[in-house]
């Protein structure tokens, strides 16, 4: 039989590392550890193997196109495809960060929106059919938090395009840059993130329901990483418990939906609750 594959980005800490060794535990086949830097992820690798586990280790930097076509043609050579991707790879700037909000608006929406549908451009033609995606979004995705209710209808609309929302996120970068953003969108880059995240998985879902993928994106919770300037009071195996749920454990029918870290699954664009981690 044919080795199943499971692979998570950005792994070699906080909540990716959490969701490998959850995987390692459970899931039967070769899961993957990817981090940008071949050091870290290491390390990571050699951390998990003290606990009797046995990640597999490729590089993978979501912002360079050609590590991606790296990864995917050796995904292409040694497997059938890849059953589980979680797209767990972002960042986030500290909240008392001192860089401009165009910068801010800039690098965030690039690495959290923009690299991900580069990685899913990339990757998604490597998934099995049946393949299930986990991408880790936030709290802060709740379409309630943009306050335009023009923008929360174009970002819900159900013939948004991949394109039309790259179009919106590049509209919120230029607007970020002239300093007319706050009105519509409000004043967090990780927000406006965040929510494309949410928009690109219900648009994937429905792009590739020929090929019965099971597209997903979890707010994992406020946990202790380096995303929250560990502030959060989860710890990073808490913080898996939610995605390993959607990667393993979800039935066939969750799909195109907001996970909440309980393992609820949340409207995005109703009532937002109350709990946020």
């Amino acid at each position: 039989m044919a080795t199943k594959v499971a692979v998570v980005t950005g792994a070699n800490k906080g909540i990716g590392f959490a969701i490998v060794r959850g995987l390692c535990k459970r899931f039967e086949g070769a899961v993957y550890l990817t981090s940008r830097s071949v050091e870290r992820g290491a390390a990571a690798v050699e951390a998990l193997e003290r606990e009797g586990l046995r990640p597999r280790y490729h590089q993978l930097d979501i912002t360079d196109t050609r590590s991606l076509e790296t990864f995917r043609d050796y995904i292409k050579k040694n497997y059938d495809g890849i059953d589980i991707l979680v797209n767990n790879a972002g960042i986030a700037f500290g909240r008392h960060a001192t860089d401009p909000v165009a910068v801010q608006a800039e690098q965030t929406i690039h690495v959290n929106y923009f690299a991900l549908v580069t990685t899913c451009d990339i990757l998604f033609p490597v998934l099995k059919n049946g393949a299930r995606v986990v991408n880790i979004s936030s709290s802060y995705a709740h379409l309630s938090n943009i306050p335009s209710q023009a923008l929360r209808d174009k970002l819900k609309d159900e013939k948004l395009t991949v394109s039309g929302l790259s179009a919106l996120m590049q509209q919120y970068v230029d607007a970020a840059k002239q300093g007319t953003h706050a009105a519509e969108w409000g004043n967090s880059s990780l927000v406006v993130a965040k929510v494309g995240v949410t928009a690109l998985s219900n648009i994937h879902q429905r792009m590739y329901m020929d090929r019965d993928f099971k597209i997903n994106s979890v707010h994992p919770g406020f946990v202790d990483t380096d995303m929250s300037s560990h502030n959060g009071p989860m710890t990073i195996d808490e913080g898996a418990a939610a995605p390993l749920y959607v990667a393993l454990d979800a039935p066939d029918t969750l799909r195109g939906q907001l996970i909440w870290f309980n393992k609820d699954i949340v409207s995005w664009d109703g009532v937002k609750p109350d709990r946020e981690f």
